[in-house]
């Protein structure tokens, strides 16, 4: 007798994990049924999307951003980001301490905690975090198959997500060129975000779909991409015609899409932290803050206070390597210590952090005497920052004439780098160089520059420029690949008939080969505008 009720209470188990398994496809179907704009859809798994690529070229696609084009569809490291660089760091350990309840209390309401706590209290006006952080994060997390999937239709795409609007609507729009993108919107009031998000039924989830076919570019047939744990979005999808249906198992087969894939190349981007802020990455973060602070002091302080040789061992012992690379090593430190006995020697290089010319005055030691002095000009360098440089700093005022006078006069009193991008940058690119310093020296050897961190940006646009060496310093690791080139022919040179452009265009070919970067005509300007809003003048 005791077994018939727990055969029961087995059965109507059974029961209920069935009927939940079968009540999205069946919630879609019903929906779809009463839907003007399509039949009752199909469902097939996501790689039968590939036999019929042929039929697809004029289709609209709806697809899922989280669940059909990125690799992960946890949305929390996107969040976090938002809280760290537009909130702070406290606002992103509240988030990581909220993490557990996010997950236990559900899709919907653990997507209004992260909104409530990552929102509250921004100014909507300089909210930028969407078009100068997050786009760099979301294209390393996308999916080639995905992707794939999504540019085989050639009509009208629509990309539906789970998160606010604000946050991916640049990412779709300018760097994968989707014409519509359906979130949700947040609430305002004088100007600041609430941490609320608009109700479902008035936000930009049908209201927005209903408007796509008025402008005439929704006359076929819709296509959908979805995945099977999407549940936020069954009324949406119930307007397609056929929905294609990803598994988290097909996801984890997926590879990164290749960087010359991308739509649009990523040049720009702003923003402290290099890491992909997962749950458990952010909780290191924050446990090795306080250990980076004390590195930072003791990095500083040992490099002030030792020789050059002595603090270039401890620095390495650090964290803090480098490699040295000097084509015809001989020839070259002969010529370099000649020249600079002679006077006036520049170095020209690219720019990738503000350590820049440190790095090189660390990497002359090895190939000329250490007695000779090394300047360097700098332009949008914090007063902190110049005050603590360990080389002497000469800066530019954007005066052509008397930027012109400065460079001669520190050239006769011995040897001057510069970095004629005017700015940093972190991608594989080189930014236009400044032709201001091909025409006042025939002694011009280009330098290449690479450098890599492991935790924190050392360079930013949009925030505390001043705080640049405190985030460089505390990495736990970094890494300064550093190629000193042949010097200029007199034939490349000014002197030697070649205008200015043409030698400054030289030079970035040069480096741009030896570092395999992609040379650029974008200035400090383009870059400003881009990130922060402003032409970057200091």
């Amino acid at each position: 007798m005791a077994g018939k009720p727990f055969n029961f209470k087995f059965f109507l188990f059974m029961q209920k994990v069935l009927f939940t398994r079968t009540w999205n496809k069946i919630y879609i179907q019903r929906k779809a049924s009463s839907s003007p704009h399509a039949s009752q859809p199909h469902f097939n798994k996501y790689p039968f999307l590939g036999k019929g690529q042929g039929t697809l070229l004029n289709k609209a696609l709806m697809f899922h951003m989280e669940g059909a084009l990125l690799k992960s569809s946890s949305v929390f490291p996107y969040f976090l980001l938002v809280a760290f660089e537009a909130g702070g760091p406290l606002r992103a350990f509240t988030l990581l301490l909220l993490y557990p309840i996010v997950c236990l209390v559900g899709k919907e309401w653990g997507l209004k905690i992260m909104v409530f706590v990552c929102f509250v209290g921004l100014k909507e006006a300089s909210f930028s975090v969407g078009r100068t952080v997050l786009p760099k994060f979301l294209l390393e997390d996308v999916g080639n198959e995905g992707f794939d999937m999504v540019m085989k239709c050639g009509g009208t795409k629509i990309a539906v997500t789970d998160m606010p609007r604000v946050m991916v609507d640049c990412f779709l729009k300018d760097y994968l060129r989707i014409e519509y993108v359906i979130g949700r919107e947040l609430k305002v009031v004088c100007g600041h975000f609430i941490g609320l998000m608009e109700d479902k039924k008035t936000s930009s989830g049908s209201m927005e779909l209903e408007k796509v076919p008025r402008e005439g570019k929704m006359d076929s047939p819709v296509i959908g991409i979805s995945c099977f744990n999407n549940s936020l979005h069954h009324q949406l999808f119930s307007c397609c015609e056929v929905v294609y249906m990803v598994s988290e198992a097909d996801k984890k087969n997926w590879q990164t899409l290749p960087r010359e894939k991308y739509p649009r190349p990523l040049i720009f981007h702003d923003g402290r932290l290099a890491l992909r802020p997962a749950p458990i990455v952010t909780l290191f973060i924050f446990m090795w803050i306080p250990f980076g602070i004390f590195l930072l002091l003791v990095r500083a302080t040992v490099f002030f206070l030792l020789p050059y040789k002595l603090s270039i061992l401890f620095l390495h012992f650090t964290g803090l390597k480098g490699t040295l690379i000097i084509p015809d090593d001989c020839r070259v430190s002969n010529e370099l210590k000649q020249l600079s006995k002679e006077g006036g020697l520049l170095y020209v290089c690219n720019h990738r952090t503000l350590l820049d010319p440190v790095y090189l005055s660390m990497g002359l030691v090895q190939v000329r005497p250490p007695s000779l002095s090394l300047a360097a000009v700098t332009y949008s360098l914090s007063r902190v920052t110049e005050l603590f440089a360990p080389i002497r700093t000469v800066r530019l005022i954007r005066n052509r004439e008397k930027d012109s006078k400065m460079i001669e006069k520190q050239l006769q009193q011995g040897d001057l780098v510069i970095c004629p991008e005017g700015t940093t940058c972190r991608e594989p690119y080189l930014l236009r160089f400044s032709p201001l310093f091909a025409e006042k020296t025939d002694h011009i050897v280009p330098v290449a520059i690479d450098f890599h961190v492991s935790m924190f940006y050392g360079t930013t646009a949009g925030g505390y420029k001043s705080l640049d060496p405190v985030f460089l310093l505390m990495n736990p690791t970094s890494h300064c690949s550093l190629a000193i080139l042949e010097k200029l022919p007199r034939s490349y040179t000014c002197k030697g008939g070649k205008s200015k452009f043409e030698v400054a265009n030289h030079v970035q070919a040069l480096i741009g080969k030896a570092l395999n970067f992609e040379c650029t005509s974008l200035t400090r300007k383009d870059k400003y505008m881009i990130l922060a809003g402003n032409e970057g003048i200091v």
